[in-house]
């Protein structure tokens, strides 16, 4: 054999066991390594076992969107089911259901139209409206999908007061001041007062019910009682009577002399209880009929007498002193 012979034998020997080398590696040594799964934490890097002190941390979840738009929750009032809607006077309140970190009510929005298109993010609310004193609250459900229409019935009346003399005369309105009691009672068994100091010849708005008048003509002791029952859709007068009497009080030295000033009075009824305190010269106080005493102290001594009134007196009573 020739030397050329020999080396190609030779180079065709080694590239068959080249070949055959090839042909018995592992299967899994020829797959393609795979990339890992977007914020797989245990997903192999670069298709390796990691260390067992290395941590892979995920990649960050994109930010959640808003549940959704705001809901649209149009509000409208009546005074009864079949009045027409209320066109004036109301305010409207919004509420959140769940309460602030001190327990109150949290208030979202206040309006005064008519007739309000409230907007609200989507949610569970309390929703007030008011005219006068009367007033009505309701929860809603709000949800961005579809607007809603919410009608508040108020079953609420008109009360006025009247305040006349018990001799027939108007008495003088800027005078009487009244409150208004409803028929629900409180801890201590006492009515509850809905309205205090209100002023006579006012249209006040209340829900229909059953209610107390208590009026008092001037600063002191005449008052009048009344219970009224007031009618959803109308509106309901009381003429109420005041037994009174004007009474005027001055310190003299002598009878129908100047009054003394700086003098400090007090009135007590017949049970000696205080009815009234003031001061000067000349003070003037509207009492009911009855029996007192007045008190004036001046100069660090009292002086006192005893005197009656009756209805429609207008009165001046002197304490003379000795």
């Amino acid at each position: 054999m020739t030397l050329g012979m020999r080396v190609c034998l030779c180079w065709l020997l080694a590239a068959t066991a080249l070949a055959i080398s090839v042909a018995h590696w592992p299967a899994a040594a020829q797959k393609t390594p795979q990339a890992p799964a977007v914020g797989d934490a245990a997903a192999p890097a670069n298709g390796q076992d990691l260390p067992t002190n290395t941590t892979v941390v995920p990649r960050s979840q994109a930010a959640a969107k808003p549940s959704g738009a705001p809901g649209q929750v149009s509000v409208v009032a009546h005074l009864t089911d079949a009045s027409p809607p209320i066109t004036q006077g109301l305010v409207w309140r919004v509420f959140r259901d769940k309460a602030g970190p001190g327990g109150e009510a949290q208030l979202v929005s206040t309006s005064k139209e008519a007739s309000p298109t409230l907007k609200l993010e989507p949610g569970i609310y309390h929703i007030n409206v008011a005219l006068g004193r009367a007033n009505l609250t309701r929860k809603v459900t709000v949800a961005s999908e579809q607007p809603i229409r919410e009608k508040f019935v108020l079953n609420a009346g008109g009360l006025r007061i009247v305040p006349v003399l018990t001799s027939g005369e108007p008495a003088n309105e800027k005078l009487v001041i009244y409150d208004v009691e409803s028929d629900e009672r409180d801890e201590y068994g006492q009515r509850v007062k809905v309205v205090t100091g209100a002023r006579a010849g006012l249209v006040l708005r209340l829900n229909a019910g059953n209610y107390s008048i208590v009026s008092t003509y001037g600063d002191a002791n005449a008052v009048a009682r009344a219970d009224v029952s007031v009618e959803a859709g109308k509106l309901s007068e009381v003429t109420l009577a005041h037994a009174a009497a004007r009474v005027s009080f001055k310190l003299v030295t002598r009878g129908g002399g100047d009054a003394i000033a700086d003098t400090q009075w007090s009135v007590l009824n017949g049970q000696g209880e205080a009815i009234k305190q003031s001061s000067g010269a000349l003070p003037t106080h509207v009492l009911a009929p009855g029996s007192y005493v007045v008190r004036a102290k001046h100069a660090g001594r009292s002086y006192s007498r005893d005197f009656a009134v009756k209805a429609g007196d207008n009165a001046l009573v002197e304490v003379i002193i000795p």
